[in-house]
């Protein structure tokens, strides 16, 4: 149970009921982050930016996404954010690989490999050494080098909010909720 309680959608206002309105699922998480009525609408639009608007690659995304859920221990992200994987074109044999943290999986190509090499080293040691990031390099531009920074830190975020609360864990909505946001900006 989690040691908050979960904001009810319809006892909300403004920005944050018209939000909420416009959810397919009114995921857990949200309702946590609606304590934060400052923060829960700014948050929500990165995270949909993140999702929808980056140049960096849905498969390359979510992997990120999994392996900061992975790594930070964010049962909540990996429980919602497994299928979308799956939904955007991820394998199965890359989502154990990313369980696993083994980067070195022959199911995760080069390009793969350096950047969740890199997104370790991004999430475990903030700084990244000279080789990690010219491997990188390799395989990304500048601006998704920037984005994958952007999408693990933010789903570290998130799940520091759900492991920190013990925000309940929803079934997978899927495809459900990513769909939704692919219409906001």
């Amino acid at each position: 149970m989690a040691r908050l309680p979960l904001i009810d959608p319809d006892t909300t206002g403004g920005d944050i009921r018209a939000s909420f309105d416009r959810m397919p699922v009114k995921l857990n998480i949200f309702r946590m982050m609606a304590h934060a009525e400052a923060n829960m609408i700014p948050a929500m639009r990165l995270g949909n930016s993140i999702l929808h608007k980056q140049k960096l690659s849905a498969v390359n995304r979510e992997l990120l996404i999994l392996q900061a859920a992975q790594l930070e221990g964010g049962a909540y992200e990996w429980r919602q954010h497994v299928p979308i994987a799956l939904g955007v074109g991820v394998k199965q044999a890359q989502i154990d690989a990313v369980e696993r943290g083994n980067y070195e999986d022959a199911a995760l190509n080069a390009a793969e490999r350096a950047l969740l090499t890199f997104g370790r080293e991004v999430v475990e040691n903030v700084r990244v050494g000279d080789a990690v990031f010219a491997g990188v390099r390799k395989h990304f531009s500048d601006q998704e080098i920037v984005e994958a920074i952007v999408t693990l830190g933010f789903y570290m975020m998130m799940a520091r909010v759900t492991e920190a609360t013990e925000t309940d864990l929803d079934p997978a909505a899927g495809m459900a909720v990513f769909d939704a946001g692919k219409t906001r900006g």
